[in-house]
Formats: C-alpha cells, sequence, structure tokens
C-alpha cells in the first residue's frame, strides 16, 4: 500500500484535511521519508518514525512521536484534544495549522532520540 492509496481510501468528509496534512509533512519535513508503518503515512527520518497521521474511527490522529517538540509546544496545545503522542481531530474543519506546521518544523529541526 502507498500513501496515495491510503489517501484514496479515507472517507470524503476527511479527504480534504488528510491531504493538507499530508502536504505539509512533505513541505516541512524535508530529509525525511513518506512511507506506510503500521498501517498509516508515517515520516521517518534515519529509520526512525518521527510523524505519522491516521483516519480513526472518529477523528484524524496527528502522531508527533518529539517529547520535545510536545513539550516546546505545551502552551499551544491547551484546549486541543490530545493523547500521550496523537493530537486528535475529531472536527478536520477546525484543523489548526498554524499549529501543526510549527510543531511539524521544530520536528524537522530537532536532533537526538525521539522519545
Amino acid at each position: 500500500m502507498t500513501v496515495d492509496d491510503y489517501l484514496a481510501a479515507v472517507p470524503p468528509e476527511r479527504a480534504e484535511a488528510m491531504m493538507l496534512i499530508r502536504r505539509m509533512c512533505l513541505e516541512e519535513l524535508t530529509g525525511f521519508t513518506e512511507t506506510i508503518m503500521y498501517g498509516m503515512p508515517t515520516y521517518t527520518r534515519d529509520g526512525v518514525g518521527e510523524v505519522a497521521f491516521a483516519s480513526q474511527k472518529q477523528y484524524i490522529s496527528i502522531y508527533l512521536m518529539r517529547t520535545d517538540v510536545r513539550d516546546a509546544h505545551a502552551d499551544r496545545l491547551v484546549g486541543h484534544d490530545m493523547g500521550k503522542s496523537c493530537l486528535r481531530l475529531r472536527r478536520p474543519d477546525r484543523l489548526d495549522t498554524d499549529l501543526v506546521r510549527s510543531m511539524l518544523r521544530a520536528t524537522a529541526a530537532a536532533r537526538g532520540p525521539v522519545c
């Protein structure tokens, strides 16, 4: 399966947001490899998955694996539905592109252990 295949299968009401997330990942995560890992689009650097996204049953998840990036954005994440390492989007039309883009840029700039 490719990322294109994955996106072709997402529900229509999520397609625009999912394609936007992918576009931001491709723009901001230079030097990363786009692949499918664990059944979802994943962006790896040196073979390690650092960012992924998925269409779940009730929401879109953006997995941001770097704790340093999440910690640096803690004040901006207040009020967002967060799991241990994922940002959940129950309303795709409310995607905070500025926040996601900032976290992707920070991920690309960060070095060292992911978790």
